[in-house]
């Protein structure tokens, strides 16, 4: 019999009605957990419960909250083991390398640089008139969505600013991962205040739900586009503020006769990390047309020598593609690609079994105008797009709605920043790809996202301002 799980509110344990399987997509004959269906009711106790923790919280000392943050940071290192091992069950990730624990040990490292950072009051004006100050305020409870691609650090991402900045919060997990989710925040009330981190775990119903309740006084997603523009349409009726960090097509660009050979690495796991289900991945790669051959030759001896299978299994670098919906939309998208004169170099066919594994698969003759290339893949999936003119790679690449990460790649480094500066992207890189770190803000532009996360900028966005201003 698996586990059951169970939702945490206002300090307690919340059993629910209904319980759904959570099954391994590595083998999905394995049930790994059951998880609860949360429903409207829980939400409303949820909220209930971080609003009355806010009451207090919001009056806590800087120090306290240092605290909170740093017991988290503690509570991720202390239990990484447990929760790695959760996370690779439900996600499919590996536990090693570029997996689930380093997920975890970036969920320490965020938590515990986000207790060092501080938004200090302002002097706007100390005059013979007036003296006035700036002070950053906590807006409430904050409502966070969570997605299945990273769930565990991008719930520290939505939470743990929150809490640095004096709100209380309640967060719904995607119900593809809720169980690492759901035992994290179990773990976390045992040391933090109660109703300070509610979880309420639940499908697409819940997440409208959450974003329309009259009680949340901060909305923040990373998810699809789509779901973006629902929750902004929805936050809209309250005014509410919102933090939205969306899909990304993210271009990368070679310098003609740039040698593959030292960037392969890099270009590899820059588009592949988490097996291409991750936002900020390389989605696209742009390459001179007289450099097509020695770029597919090195990218395709690299993707030979990659293990793909179960998380738990020690040599495995790659894992599946962790749910139905998107395995399917990544065959999907490769078999237009093939309709539409796309060559597969690597892959291109599922792996077979009770499972969603689907193979590193490199992709030739495809360019602007095919699904492959204008949308969100989300998968171990990279076409590789000729040019013969680098201006027209640029308005090639900027040429989507998307604009969250892009990458330029060369030895020379003064045309490189000069096309960096022209990509419309929130973050580009140089001979790098999709490399984050606490210190750095991070978001998109356009429909990758509103507002940004991380340093002191993703701090403030859980605040309001509020100016003193006294007559002297």
């Amino acid at each position: 019999m698996s586990k059951k799980y169970e939702m945490t509110i206002g300090g307690e344990t919340v059993t629910a009605d209904d319980y759904t399987d959570v099954r391994n997509p590595a083998n999905m004959e394995e049930v790994v957990g059951q998880a609860p269906v949360g429903t409207a009711a829980h939400l409303d106790q949820a909220v209930d419960a971080a609003t009355k923790a806010f009451a207090s919280w919001r009056n806590s000392s800087d120090q306290d909250r240092i605290d909170a943050c740093n017991a988290m940071a503690k509570v991720c290192t202390d239990n990484s083991e447990e929760l790695a091992v959760l996370l690779t069950k439900e996600q499919g990730k590996p536990l090693g390398g570029m997996g689930s624990q380093f997920e975890l040990g970036g969920c320490g490292a965020w938590a515990g640089f986000t207790a060092g950072l501080s938004l200090p009051e302002k002097t706007i004006e100390d005059s013979d008139e007036r003296h006035v100050i700036q002070q950053r305020v906590p807006l409430g409870v904050v409502g966070s969505i969570t997605p299945w691609n990273w769930p565990l650090l991008i719930a520290i991402w939505h939470i743990v600013p929150g809490v640095r900045t004096g709100n209380s919060v309640v967060i719904k997990p995607s119900p593809f991962t809720p169980l690492s989710t759901l035992r994290m925040i179990e773990l976390f009330n045992e040391v933090l205040p109660s109703g300070l981190f509610n979880v309420v775990p639940g499908g697409d119903e819940l997440g409208a739900k959450l974003t329309n309740h009259d009680d949340i006084d901060k909305i923040v997603l990373s998810g699809s586009v789509a779901t973006g523009k629902k929750v902004m349409a929805s936050a809209a009726k309250g005014v509410t503020p919102v933090t939205l960090e969306l899909g990304g097509n993210d271009p990368g660009i070679m310098l003609p006769g740039t040698d593959p050979a030292p960037f392969t690495e890099g270009l590899f796991f820059g588009s592949m990390i988490n097996s291409g289900q991750t936002c900020g991945a390389l989605k696209r790669l742009y390459v001179h047309e007289d450099d097509l051959d020695a770029t597919v030759t090195a990218l395709s001896g690299m993707a030979a020598n990659i293990p793909m299978g179960d998380g738990m299994d020690e040599g495995s670098i790659l894992g599946p593609l962790q749910n139905e919906r998107q395995f399917k939309r990544v065959i999907e998208l490769v078999e237009d690609a093939k309709a539409n004169g796309g060559t597969c170099v690597t892959g291109g066919e599922p792996m077979g079994g009770p499972n969603y594994f689907y193979p590193v698969t490199i992709v030739t003759g495809v360019s602007d105008g095919v699904r492959l290339v204008d949308e969100e893949q989300f998968g171990p999936v990279l076409p590789i797009i000729t040019y013969t003119d680098i201006d027209d790679a640029i308005v090639r690449a900027n040429g989507t709605d998307f604009g969250l990460d892009a990458s330029v790649w060369g030895n020379d480094g003064e045309e490189c920043t000069r096309i960096a500066a022209q990509l419309e992207a929130g973050t580009v890189y140089v001979n790098k790809h999709a490399e984050i770190a606490p210190h750095v803000p991070f978001g998109g532009i356009k429909c990758s996202g509103l507002g940004g996360l991380f340093a002191e900028e993703g701090l403030a966005a859980y605040t309001s301002i509020k100016i003193i201003n006294k007559a002297v």
